[in-house]
């Protein structure tokens, strides 16, 4: 599933729980819940994160192995 990824992105890219929660407008225990696959997020807060981890919703569902987001429309 894509809870580790979503780990490993947030690591890599030196954010914490709670700077990803906040973007969420959610409290970090929520979120933790989210890396944990103890909750789910809505479709809005994965474009979020997709758009704050410099990834595609693709890659946090496992859909492919490419972290690469594709081309943004201006």
């Amino acid at each position: 599933m894509y809870y580790p990824r979503l780990r490993d992105l947030r690591e890599d890219a030196d954010k914490t729980q709670k700077e990803i929660a906040a973007l969420l407008g959610i409290d970090q225990s929520d979120y933790s819940k989210i890396e944990s696959g103890k909750r789910y997020f809505t479709f809005e807060q994965c474009k979020r994160i997709a758009v704050a981890l410099e990834t595609s919703m693709d890659y946090l569902a496992g859909l492919t192995d490419e972290k690469k987001p594709y081309p943004r429309k201006q």
